[in-house]
């Protein structure tokens, strides 16, 4: 296994990478070195804690996979209130990982606004006054702006076409939520339900086949999504935008945005959701 390694970018940012996490962190007001420090710290043991977990960490967590690490517990935990839907812990694993480093960055005194993004997985820090803008990941353009008010300071987008594995054909389903970890688990369960099942045009191949160590073993996973009609998008997101709503209701996240073949459906709060000033 590689070393951690920690580079501060000359416009103030702070990029923290090792094995397959990559971190992109800035922090705002007098704190904000210590704070670097603070997070460069944590930073040093974070994925060995999660690597002694990872068989119960690829585990469904129905079955109760025994997990010691700290990351790992909150990766669990994430992920328990959406049972039985069938999860593993490593659905929210990117934004568990950046929560943890968010929380080590603003135990320094003065950091005012921060922001830890793991791969497009976003934890926040705002404190009174401070606001945080981001754009959809979508093909509509569009953008959201958080404020110190808003029960939000995670955001996390996933998709068939992203970084990772998914059930289903969504392009991008964009999540607002109370931490990175939660709205990490509920946009890969919400674009998991944004499907067509069986659907001939849609092309899927085992999840092992592609990776050997995948967490979702021989489920079948998209790997090209050719053309739909506008039923067929409708269908699929509809089926996406159930679950998002019973989420919402329960708490869970704040806000969604869910895109497919250029269709998109907002759930929550829309002004969170639209086009505002950068």
């Amino acid at each position: 296994m590689d070393q951690p390694q920690a580079v501060r970018f000359a416009d103030g940012r702070l990029h923290l990478h090792h094995g397959p996490i990559d971190l992109i962190i800035e922090a705002f007001g007098a704190g904000k070195d210590d704070g670097y420090d603070r997070a460069t710290a944590r930073f040093q043991t974070i994925l060995e804690e999660l690597v002694t977990d990872l068989p119960a960490l690829r585990t469904d967590i129905n079955i109760g996979p025994h997990i010691q690490s700290k990351v790992g517990k909150a990766m669990a935990l994430a992920c328990r209130p959406f049972t039985p839907l069938f999860v593993t812990p490593m659905a929210a694993v990117a934004g568990a990982v950046a929560d943890e480093i968010l929380r080590a960055l603003i135990t320094a005194v003065g950091i005012n606004k921060a922001y830890v993004n793991n791969g497009g997985d976003i934890a926040l820090h705002l404190t009174e006054g401070e606001v945080f803008q981001a754009a959809i990941a979508s093909e509509q353009p569009g953008a959201f702006q958080i404020t110190h008010a808003a029960p939000i300071r995670g955001i996390a987008t996933s998709g068939w076409r992203g970084r990772s594995h998914s059930l289903g054909i969504a392009d991008a389903v964009t999540i607002l939520a109370p931490s990175a970890a939660m709205a990490d688990v509920a946009a890969t369960l919400i674009a998991n339900a944004v499907n067509l099942p069986d659907h001939p045009a849609v092309k899927r191949e085992p999840a092992d086949d592609l990776y050997p160590d995948s967490d979702l073993g021989e489920r079948l996973v998209t790997v090209s999504v050719g053309p739909l009609t506008e039923t067929e998008i409708e269908t699929a997101l509809t089926a996406g935008q159930s679950l998002a709503e019973k989420t919402r209701q329960r708490g869970l996240i704040t806000a969604a945005a869910l895109s497919l073949n250029g269709a998109v459906k907002i759930i929550g709060d829309a002004a969170l959701l639209t086009e505002t000033p950068r």
